[in-house]
């Protein structure tokens, strides 16, 4: 579906928020193309700027994990560092930590003292796999077009945005933070 999209969300998983080129589908069925100048982390609470057409916010999908407890908050810590020192995405909340369903960190937590259960919710781990939430900046707009979030761009990472499109060019969103 083309034309103005409004106000609309789009839900997608933790996996699926890290993109840079990729044809998106709105909740309420509206088609449009994320295109940004580089693999960025869209966080829950996001929204892209489809220029001329309206905004999108970004929802996190709900998502099956491991909820981890354990006695105290020392131990959950340790945990937390085992865990850290797999690589593995995990969120952590002050009591509990979310990870991915995986059978042996389940039965390596579990040795650690833990407590694990599984739950379903939205997946927010720390930045770190994908460059994650924690190294976002504040996004930008410019009214000519829409431009990618304010990322410490290194050398040969510079792009460039037509100010004319052509017609059959996507519009760039612009990606928004909330404060």
């Amino acid at each position: 579906m083309a034309g103005r999209i409004g106000i609309d969300t789009v839900t997608l998983d933790r996996e699926a928020r890290y993109r840079r080129r990729v044809a998106m589908t709105t909740d309420r069925g509206h088609a449009f193309l994320l295109d940004l100048a580089e693999a960025t982390y869209l966080a829950d609470g996001d929204a892209l700027d489809i220029e001329g057409r309206g905004l999108v916010k970004v929802v996190a999908a709900s998502e099956d994990l491991l909820e981890v407890h354990a006695d105290s908050r020392a131990a959950l810590a340790r945990i937390a560092w085992h865990i850290g020192n797999r690589h593995t995405p995990a969120e952590i909340t002050t009591d509990a930590l979310y990870i991915q369903p995986d059978h042996v960190l389940e039965e390596m937590v579990i040795g650690l003292g833990a407590h694990v259960h599984r739950v379903r919710r939205p997946f927010e781990p720390e930045g770190g796999a994908y460059g994650g939430k924690a190294q976002l900046a504040s996004g930008h707009h410019h009214h000519h077009h829409g431009d990618a979030p304010g990322h410490d761009q290194g050398p040969g990472t510079g792009h460039t945005h037509p100010h004319q499109p052509h017609s059959h060019a996507p519009k760039r969103p612009a990606v928004w933070r909330p404060e």
